[in-house]
């Protein structure tokens, strides 16, 4: 039977099911097929925080959203053109977020009467008409990959477990993805288990099948490759971008990294990924807790490596004395808080960047740092490059501001020069017949020397004491510590002539109304912007990366505008320290619901702004 093939410009793919059915997994290799295709994409993994939710119920649903498209995009997308519900809650915890016209791939078998009534279904709405406005297709998955397994030696439920890559290998015929990925990684994944993978490979390749076969499915899609710029380029998430990123930063300073970490989501995946480069000289420890982890980082740093720790808000709040140390002792320290929702445990799989406060001011005493969010994916690994080089060249703590969307989320990234990373150096204290002073600083950065444990003539105090400046030693002398608390505050100060001015997206020159953001609302702020250029509108973008110090021309970037709209998901915190610090007044949009900005909310509200002009 031949099968039309329509062309389309971008798709937006939801996988919904049970937290055990695997949709990570297949939104996964969908991903990895689309990015080895070509198509520009963004991904938001939205899962529980349980290990294992209770089965059938809204709190277990697990989904992935996939946004691919054949031109530039920067965002998972707002709502699914097509939804995969492998069973009645995956339906009604998803069904709210499908437009009108979509296509709907319902898992039949698990609409039994048990399934329906946990989540508060009387019928089955595949049976009624309460779904007659998308285009379903009501699908017995379960049972036709066990029927598709019926000759392998495995298990009935190993059979059905291998439902979702029947319904990968349905959808990777529908929308034209290669296969030969997704085989390669199944003979891989379960090489171990020879007929469980000779079994998952079935049931993806009777997906497809089914697909080319059926006519139930009458039209193929056909989404072209994006035109990007010449290179090589990978999918990759956000972790693993820092993590790459931390790699260089101690390939390119010579220094050997230690990364001194206690698992926490969603920063957990970057001690996973830092363990694996211990021939770029990388050593992990995962500690018993936080304050042993970051401990274990500053002590790393005191003896002349760069030290690391990575951790999300609660870990942040528990390592808060040792990052005041750090800034006592004036050493370098990475300190990477992969943000989530908070307070106290609160939605630990959820995004949030409501920890920006507790990075500016969450220590004892005056104890400044730089503050540095990555605004994508792809760019958490140039965040983390310039985290350590501030680090290394001023003698700081820095906090790296990551979040669980940049985290988990992904998009295609290009492979960088490596010849062109910027060097990073330690230039460590040598011994000199004046003798050592500890607290002699650089004229032009305050960096006192950083001076390696048990070099001869370089012996020194060290510890959470005031010291005295110059010398080090103890001090309780009043005006010794105004003159520190000054020449610290000083030092982080200075960082704002060594960081690139803040750029300005106003491509007439003629707005009146500028968004500020910062962190991972970038791709949604720049969607609602390009959207609301298209309707005739002149507006103004900018987004930080610095947030402590802010770039030098910042309040002249803010006076040039009437308004200025800061997004955040959190309750103004940015907004709070533009007030504070500039007194300039912004309007600030908040939201903490624990997922991303949809470009069309932020679209409706910049909209407003300008028309209130």
């Amino acid at each position: 039977m031949t099968k039309q093939v329509q062309q389309l410009d971008r798709v937006i793919i939801r996988f919904a099911g049970d937290s055990g059915d695997g949709m990570q997994l297949t939104g996964d290799r969908f991903t990895q097929e689309t990015a080895a295709f070509g198509n520009d994409l963004s991904t938001l993994p939205n899962f529980p925080a349980e290990i294992r939710a209770p089965a059938g119920t809204l709190p277990g649903v697990s989904s992935f959203q996939l946004h691919f498209a054949d031109h530039d995009i920067l965002t998972p997308g707002d709502a699914p053109n097509v939804l995969v519900a492998m069973n009645p809650a995956a339906l009604k915890a998803n069904l709210g977020d499908l437009p009108r016209g979509a296509d709907l791939i319902v898992n039949t078998d698990e609409f039994t009467k048990r399934n329906l009534s946990k989540v508060g279904y009387e019928t089955s709405p595949v049976e009624d008409d309460s779904l007659a406005e998308y285009r379903v297709h009501a699908l017995p998955l379960t049972s036709m990959t066990v029927t598709a397994l019926a000759d392998f030696d495995i298990s009935k439920k190993d059979a059905e477990r291998a439902k979702n890559m029947f319904a990968l290998g349905l959808l990777s015929w529908l929308y034209h993805r290669p296969t030969e990925g997704t085989l390669a990684f199944l003979e891989k994944k379960f090489g171990s288990k020879p007929e469980i993978m000779k079994a998952n490979i079935a049931a993806f390749q009777a997906g497809w099948s089914y697909g080319e076969t059926t006519e139930a499915f009458s039209v193929q899609y056909e989404i072209k490759p994006a035109q990007h710029e010449p290179g090589l380029y990978r999918n990759i998430t956000g972790n693993i971008a820092l993590s790459y990123g931390l790699v260089a930063a101690g390939v390119q300073s010579g220094l050997p990294i230690f990364l001194g970490s206690y698992p926490i989501t969603p920063a957990s995946d970057i001690l996973h990924e830092m363990s694996k480069h211990k021939r770029f000289g990388v050593r992990t420890f995962q500690a018993e807790d936080e304050i042993a982890a970051v401990g274990a980082a500053l002590g790393a740093s005191f003896g002349g490596s760069l030290g690391v720790t990575t951790t999300s808000g609660p870990g942040i709040a528990l390592k808060s004395e040792t990052i005041g140390l750090g800034v006592a002792t004036e050493l370098p320290l990475l300190v990477i808080d992969v943000q989530r929702a908070g307070p106290s445990t609160g939605l630990p799989t959820k995004t949030e960047q409501a920890d920006l406060l507790q990075a500016m001011h969450g220590r004892n005493g005056e104890a400044p740092v730089p503050v540095i969010a990555p605004q994508s994916p792809s760019d958490c690994f140039d965040a983390a490059l310039e985290a350590a080089r501030i680090a290394v060249k001023y003698r700081t703590p820095v906090i790296l501001l990551s979040d669980g969307y940049l985290a988990n989320g992904s998009e295609p990234w290009r492979l960088p020069d490596v010849a062109a990373l910027p060097t990073i150096e330690p230039a460590f204290a040598a011994p000199s017949q004046e003798g050592f002073e500890p607290f002699r600083r650089d004229p032009d950065t305050l960096a006192r020397p950083w001076a390696i444990p048990g070099t001869a003539g370089l012996e020194h105090r060290i510890g959470g004491l005031e010291k005295a400046d110059v010398t080090g030693n103890i001090s309780y002398d009043p005006a010794n510590h105004d003159t520190m608390v000054r020449l610290r505050q000083a030092k982080i100060d200075g960082i704002a002539n060594d960081i690139d001015p803040l750029a300005v997206d106003d491509p007439s020159g003629e707005a009146r109304v500028l968004v500020m953001g910062w962190g991972g609302t970038y791709g949604a702020i720049s969607a609602a912007v390009r959207r609301v250029r298209a309707s005739g509108r002149k507006i103004a973008q900018a987004h930080l990366r610095h947030l402590n110090p802010f770039p030098a021309n910042l309040p002249e970037v803010l006076r040039s505008y009437d308004k200025v709209v800061v997004p955040e998901i959190n309750l103004g915190q940015l907004a709070l320290l533009l007030r504070g610090r500039l007194l300039i007044d912004v309007i600030g949009y908040n939201q903490v619901r624990g997922l991303p900005f949809k470009a069309e909310e932020l679209q409706g509200v910049f909209q407003d702004v300008i028309d209130s002009e």
